[in-house]
């Protein structure tokens, strides 16, 4: 098994000084495990993306000595993909429709709840499951494999 770290920017904007340590962080760890450091570039936010930021991270990445062994990963070449680990999510029951918004997330959150307060993560509140079924959607007959 090969051991991977990553590190992927969206190309809105230059790479910034947190961004640097952050790749070289990934880059050192990859190395010290003998492993892989990969560069992904997040850009599946079409109205901000832009070539030429991609392009100056890139240049910024090689100018601070890190280099990847395989072709630059950019999810926008990838969406299909991620659109069949969705549907295969959606036919096993693992996903939900859900039309919370922050407001709606945070007034459940911080209701009177058994034991301790809202869960917390680094971002903040963790979604309480407001919309979520009570019990898993069974896959549909039609779903499941021939015999």
């Amino acid at each position: 098994m090969i051991f991977r770290t990553r590190f992927a920017p969206s190309p809105t904007g230059p790479l910034h000084l947190g961004h640097a340590y952050s790749a070289l962080l990934c880059s050192d760890m990859a190395r010290a495990a003998d492993g892989e450091f990969l560069l992904r570039i997040e850009d599946i936010d079409r109205s901000r993306a832009r070539p030429e930021w991609e392009e100056l991270i890139v240049e910024d990445l090689r100018w601070l000595g890190l280099n990847w062994p395989t072709p630059v990963w950019r999810q926008s070449e990838h969406l299909s993909r991620y659109i069949d680990a969705l549907n295969s999510s959606w036919k096993e029951g693992l996903l939900y429709p859900c039309s919370c918004n922050r407001r709606d997330i945070a007034a459940a959150a911080s209701a009177p709840q058994e034991g301790a307060g809202p869960k917390t993560g680094p971002d903040g509140i963790i979604y309480p499951g407001t919309c979520r079924p009570p019990h898993p959607v069974a896959p549909k007959k039609t779903d499941a494999p021939d015999d």
